[in-house]
């Protein structure tokens, strides 16, 4: 694998992450996914979310981001929004709906790639001190 080769890969990676949370988003307002209501308490809790119209705003907030990383714009604060959606698609799925599991660890290595390529924006949140000015 050549330097040029590696460099596409967080490319890839973004574009890839961007157009999951692009479908999933817009599936959310325009069901065009048919997505029947998973069983037990994973129903029960999505039926609450959806009932309290709290997955508007989910929605939006994977729509927002996922059109931020396809336009290469803004890319660390697509993934500062997205960071706590994948944490909690992670948790659903691994606590109350294992079967989305591949696809939330899918996203979450999709993530990590692009955050490990420009690690760089992130340099002052892991500092343990700032100066005061």
């Amino acid at each position: 694998m050549n330097r040029t080769s590696i460099k596409l890969v967080p490319t890839f990676a973004r574009w890839l992450l961007g157009l999951v949370f692009l479908v999933f988003g817009l599936n959310g307002f325009l069901h065009f996914i048919p997505m029947p209501p998973p069983p037990g308490v994973a129903g029960q809790f999505l039926g609450a979310l959806f009932v309290s119209h709290y997955l508007v705003v989910v929605f939006l907030l994977q729509l927002i981001p996922a059109a931020l990383l396809l336009l290469n714009r803004f890319v660390p604060l697509a993934l500062t929004l997205l960071g706590p959606l994948i944490v909690n698609i992670v948790l659903f799925h691994g606590l109350m709906a294992p079967g989305g599991l591949p696809l939330a660890l899918l996203v979450t290595a999709l993530w990590l790639l692009v955050f490990w390529s420009i690690r760089s924006a992130f340099a002052g949140l892991f500092r343990p001190h700032v100066p005061t000015q």
